[in-house]
């Protein structure tokens, strides 16, 4: 069965960094276009960073530009988010998705990054 298993996650200070990992299992990861998305408590899960399945196209939500970065080892399974210059604001539970079709059809568990001084 597909599994998406995040690590990285914690507490850093304002202007930190932090490197999220997705392990990935259970099906051709290199076959499907990837993207990471955070979710903070009463608000909708909005999207991070989408990448495609060979690494060539990468899109960023406006709030992250310059900051993150998405990557993926498809020798490894894995799915990479380098975030730099941490701000409060982007404190939330951080999920690793498997898209198809232009949405995401499988998440992970989700890891926190809590952004606080």
């Amino acid at each position: 069965q597909v599994q998406l298993v995040e690590s990285g996650g914690g507490l850093v200070q304002p202007g930190g960094s932090l490197r999220l990992s997705c392990a990935a299992s259970g099906f051709t990861f290199w076959y499907y276009n990837m993207g990471w998305y955070r979710q903070v408590p009463g608000k909708e899960r909005d999207m991070v960073a989408i990448i495609t399945k060979d690494g060539g196209v990468k899109k960023y939500a406006d709030s992250v530009k310059g900051r993150f970065t998405i990557s993926r080892d498809n020798a490894k399974r894995s799915l990479l988010l380098q975030m730099n210059n941490l701000t409060p604001e982007d404190t939330a539970v951080y999920y690793c998705a498997r898209r198809n079709d232009g949405r995401a059809d499988y998440w992970g568990q989700g890891t926190q990054v809590t952004v606080s001084s």
